[in-house]
């Protein structure tokens, strides 16, 4: 089980303002900024604790590729609109994938640090 990650990106700020847009759907929010011992970053998540944090610094070439559950088809497709809207570049319009399994329905987008994030639903609507 998973219990965080960290991507580097570098504006905090613009950082910020896309998860914060972007993930809204899904019902993150930021839930902690901190200055400490050289780390410089905030932590989204649902609920109270943060499950994804955002951290001043030189990405990894290439990015990375980070995947939300999303709770309905209509979250994923929210996801998507809300992300564009924030600035991303599309990677994958709202859609079913059934080369992953028959139900597997998600879109794709790349934020302004080349990483790639994606929101799936896996229920059959």
């Amino acid at each position: 089980m998973i219990d965080h990650l960290t991507l580097k990106v570098r504006d905090l700020e613009k950082a910020k303002d896309f998860y914060r847009q972007a993930l809204a759907p899904l019902g993150y929010a930021l839930l902690l900024e901190l200055e400490e011992d050289g780390f410089q970053g905030a932590g989204f998540g649902v609920g109270r604790k943060p499950d994804l944090w955002l951290s001043r610094g030189e990405p990894q070439p290439g990015g990375l590729h980070l995947a939300f559950a999303a709770e309905s088809r209509a979250q994923v497709d929210a996801f998507h609109a809300a992300a564009l809207a924030a600035g991303a570049a599309d990677n994958g319009r709202p859609g079913l994938r059934p080369r992953y399994h028959p139900s597997y329905y998600a879109a794709f987008v790349k934020d302004a640090d080349g990483h790639n994030v994606e929101v799936v639903c896996h229920k059959r609507e």
